[in-house]
């Protein structure tokens, strides 16, 4: 006999069997009990929560000649037939291959015939959200009205996509994610009637893999015992079977960005890659890890939120302390964008190196989280080596006290030249008005904000912006500024792009020529 897999094998028979629904089964069997059976139901909810378990179990309590409870007996003649696939009242369809008004048409003619035995005829529809617009058209009014014993049960994860005239004809019923504690009761009474053998470890990782699916964890667990038959199945066997990475792992990688160590960075990764993890799930987990430092450092008693070991928690707890929150929300803004793009990226590694390279150094950003890290950095170094998040527990006073005591560095004034040429004076007295000239609002918008210095006898145009500066390596935008200057002073002027990159404010390194030259100073006679 070919082998069944596990989430088939043990796919529930009856109501007792659904977990992490009991919101939804409790009002289905309550129906039944009351002979207060409606029409038409939606099952809405994520993939793998009982959808349409919970259909097909609905099907034969309506059906059943004994009920128990609310619920199929699983014994009388139309249980079994339903059970065995074999009965002609329920009809399953797969709309995402069914989407058609002509298959909606045939259902509907076969709607008008009653059922050969038993009270109702069922039609599950799946993935409902697939039909087409001319589809639910015509659905639309069986649907409202329908003979009495015809029951349509809809099933879908997009609710979204359905037309509200559908949703109005339905009674809805959400399904929710199971919990990762409800997956692994499951998996273990599973596994007790298979005689196999999966540490706790290993189980809460296949259930915090799955994300609220029983189906996905069975499948994963499924696929883990495979690979180590006849064994005790680890969490090591797990991480290396689905491509996944310790948390230990991690730990040192967040220390390395938080030292902005990118060598050690860069050499985590190449780790990860050279073990054939897979990048895409190992982004997922460590965005989890940052997710779960962020509680750690904003919420107490987040023990059974976590889901992880008291040692670990103390250790997370530990690595919380000297971290601001808004740089955490800044790595996993950038991991959430980075875990979107790999899903598309034929170079996952690069994205990954270079996503990483981002986290370490947040002056390649410009956003407003990255400005602030950046600011963090500066006050580090300013505050006698003081972590910024040790001084922000203490309040505001104290970050305004710290910085104010804090020894400032002595400034370098920046040597004047001696002459400045007569061409150079000219350009740098009408600088602004000849920017005004300047085509592009993106390159005015770059100019305005650099600054004018003098190196030999070339005038310097120096940008603290680095786009500024890239845009003015092209030859043909830094000509036409030429060409506007000539047009101007009538004469060529040489002229230098420069880019501040000493991470000093402009009057420590450069000369601002603007305020030089059109500083005027009178001499009265007496």
């Amino acid at each position: 006999m070919s082998y069944t897999a596990l989430y088939r094998k043990f796919r529930p028979s009856e109501y007792e069997d659904v977990k992490g629904q009991e919101h939804i089964v409790t009002t289905l069997k309550n129906q039944v009990k009351a002979d207060r059976i409606g029409h038409a139901y939606l099952f809405c909810g994520t993939r793998g929560t009982g959808k349409t378990t919970v259909a097909k179990i609905f099907a034969k309590a309506v059906n059943c000649e004994h009920p128990v409870d609310g619920g199929p007996c699983g014994e009388c003649p139309t249980c079994k037939a339903i059970a065995g696939e074999v009965s002609m009242n329920v009809i399953e369809i797969d709309a995402a291959s069914n989407n058609s008004v002509e298959n909606i048409r045939n259902i509907i003619e076969q709607v008008s015939y009653s059922p050969t035995e038993g009270r109702f005829k069922v039609y599950i529809i799946d993935e409902v959200h697939m039909l087409s617009t001319s589809a639910f058209n015509a659905l639309l009014k069986t649907l409202e009205e329908p003979p009495s014993y015809v029951i349509f049960i809809l099933a879908t994860t997009e609710k979204h996509k359905i037309p509200i005239t559908v949703l109005s004809r339905c009674q809805q019923y959400d399904f929710h994610r199971i919990t990762i504690d409800t997956i692994k009761e499951r998996m273990q009474e599973l596994l007790d009637a298979e005689g196999a053998s999966v540490t706790d470890q290993a189980l809460s990782y296949i259930a915090r893999a799955a994300d609220g699916s029983m189906r996905d964890a069975l499948s994963l667990l499924d696929q883990c015992m495979a690979f180590y038959m006849n064994q005790e199945v680890t969490l090591e066997n797990v991480l290396e079977v689905l491509g996944a990475v310790d948390t230990d792992v991690f730990t040192r990688l967040f220390k390395a960005i938080e030292e902005r160590n990118v060598d050690e960075v860069l050499v985590i990764v190449q780790d990860v890659v050279m073990q054939g993890r897979d990048l895409g799930q190992f982004i997922i987990d460590f965005t989890w890890y940052m997710r779960n430092l962020l509680l750690i450092k904003n919420a107490d008693n987040m023990d059974d939120v976590l889901d992880m070991s008291p040692d670990k928690v103390r250790e997370m707890k530990q690595i919380a302390q000297d971290i601001g929150s808004n740089r955490i929300i800044r790595f996993i803004r950038i991991l959430s964008e980075l875990s979107n793009n790999l899903k598309y990226s034929g170079q996952k590694r690069i994205l990954v190196e270079v996503a990483f390279i981002k986290l370490c150094r947040p002056q390649m950003e410009q956003t407003m989280d990255a400005i602030i890290d950046r600011l963090n950095q500066i006050e580090e170094t300013l505050v006698n080596g003081h972590p910024v998040s040790a001084i922000e527990a203490r309040g505001p006073e104290a970050v305004q006290e710290a910085i104010t005591d804090a020894p400032r560095p002595v400034l370098k004034r920046a040597e004047l030249p001696k002459a400045v040429p007569e061409d150079v004076k000219q350009v740098v007295s009408n600088f602004r008005s000849i920017i005004s000239e300047v085509p592009s609002g993106l390159a005015r918008g770059y100019l305005q904000l650099a600054r004018l210095n003098l190196t030999g006898e070339k005038l310097q145009i120096v940008f603290s912006d680095e786009l500024g500066y890239m845009y003015y390596q092209d030859n043909e935008s830094l000509e036409q500024l030429k060409n506007l200057i000539a047009d101007r002073i009538g004469k060529q002027v040489d002229i230098e792009i420069a880019f501040n990159d000493t991470n000093r404010p402009y009057e420590e390194s450069f000369v601002d020529l603007e305020k030089l030259i059109n500083m005027e100073v009178t001499i009265e006679d007496e």
